[in-house]
């Protein structure tokens, strides 16, 4: 705890640091305001009492990612998630598409070229989702007497799809400005916020249920204990990795010698990350989406019905649908024929393998049999609330997709300033010497 205690000194002892983290937390400031602004010509008391009763469903978990933005119709109601969307497809034309394949070769341009593409579709996704929104709203019934959408209309239409298109380019500014300006990645640590903003609502639920009776001091020490031990479990996996051993030849440059070095390929258990679960809670959810908005569709309630959670049928192809993601995403963004042909060209071989096929067969044999576990890991954790709602009552959720987030995005921040530190102190070390010699 000692050092704890004194890292969170030296952040605020470093002006740059202290800097960047302070704007880091101004901007999410700024975002959370945001978050509560109404959008014009909606009843967001009775939205809110109608969103109550979607929890379950892939609108729910929509809202969650978005912070409760999108049950209150505010000018932040799509989130950042149409910018996400556009990066998750323009990462796979980059992988199907031969044009976006060589701009992802090109380097620096490459790269500012997709972010630019990036930008435009995610106007336009925000465009088309906010109009879908809208027409949503307008179409929902009323609550207790009360008009969700007093004066609909291609008018409120128009006025909420301009609204929310906005607030969603707004976003997006404010997450590149953190990553630019601030500490950690800053659309990740929007949607991390978002996620976190629901927690007090949680305690809350907690204490009312210690109050009621329905949950026990005892049984709040079993969840405390669980949680800390999953914590750590989820730690320990997004840190895992297999590394695989490289050494580079020796080459004569001039009079210069290269290479002879030692290093490794770090192959990470979980290397698509949280992607699996979130594709897999949306078909998951969509059928069950779908019967809410199709009232009276016998096929579509006995669908629905079926993949409640904590039906078998829910649970196994749950765990289905991720394993499945877990290979096919990580089969997209990691490409060992690419990885093993570089290795190749600047001389680098895995000890015992042949460079080029050979070496990219042996990578994709160790990747694939790495992502299993990783992706039976993922599934758990999906499942996770499921058991602790069901068998220890827990009054909150915990686990699935807003878990892992929450811990791959702090570690992701935890290790920029710990990067932060190190230069620091480097650059302080250097500094002492210089003046030394110049003493003496």
């Amino acid at each position: 705890m000692p050092n704890v205690f004194q890292t969170m000194q030296s952040i605020f002892k470093i002006p740059e640091l202290k800097r960047r983290v302070l704007y880091t937390l101004t901007i999410l400031i700024v975002y959370r305001i945001g978050a509560h602004v109404p959008t014009a010509g909606v009843n967001g008391q009775a939205l809110s009492a109608y969103f109550q009763q979607q929890q379950g469903s892939l609108l729910g978990l929509y809202d969650m990612f978005v912070g409760g933005a999108f049950s209150q119709a505010t000018i932040f109601a799509l989130g950042i998630m149409p910018y996400i969307s556009a990066s998750i497809i323009l990462q796979l034309f980059t992988a199907v598409i031969p044009y976006f394949e060589k701009l992802q070769k090109m380097g620096e341009e490459g790269r500012k070229k997709i972010t630019q593409y990036t930008r435009y579709f995610t106007v336009f996704l925000a465009l088309v989702q906010s109009y879908a929104a809208s027409t949503y709203i307008q179409s929902l019934p009323a609550v207790e007497g009360q008009a969700i959408v007093p004066n609909p209309g291609w008018g409120f239409t128009l006025l909420t799809m301009l609204t929310m298109t906005t607030g969603t380019i707004f976003i997006m500014w404010l997450g590149e400005r953190i990553s630019e300006n601030g500490i950690g990645n800053g659309i990740s640590l929007i949607i991390f916020i978002n996620i976190v903003a629901r927690y007090p609502t949680d305690w809350l639920n907690t204490f009312r249920a210690l109050r009621m009776g329905s949950l026990s001091y005892f049984g709040l020490g079993i969840l405390a204990v669980m949680m800390v031990g999953i914590v750590a479990a989820v730690v320990l996996m997004q840190q895992a990795q297999r590394r695989i051993p490289v050494q580079y030849a020796k080459r004569v440059v001039g009079r210069r010698v290269y290479g002879g070095q030692s290093t490794h390929i770090p192959l990470r258990l979980n290397t698509a990350g949280v992607i699996p679960v979130i594709f897999a809670q949306a078909i998951i959810m969509f059928p069950g989406t779908i019967a809410g908005l199709m009232k009276g569709n016998i096929v579509m309630e006995q669908i629905a019905a079926m993949l409640q959670p904590g039906t078998p049928v829910h649970t196994i192809l749950y765990v289905v649908i991720i394993v499945f993601f877990a290979y096919f995403y990580t089969a997209i963004i990691f490409n060992p024929v690419d990885l093993a042909d570089n290795m190749k060209k600047y001389g680098g071989f895995v000890p015992g393998k042949r460079p080029g096929k050979k070496t990219a067969e042996y990578i994709d044999s160790v990747l694939t049999r790495i992502t299993l576990p990783g992706a039976l890991f993922l599934a758990f954790i999906a499942v996770l609330p499921q058991f602790l709602q069901s068998g220890l009552n827990a009054p909150f959720y915990f686990g699935g997709t807003g878990l892992l987030i929450i811990v791959g995005v702090a570690l992701d921040t935890l290790q920029q300033i710990e990067s932060h530190l190190l230069m620091r102190h480097y650059d302080g070390f250097m500094k002492k010497g210089k003046l030394r010699g110049r003493r003496r």
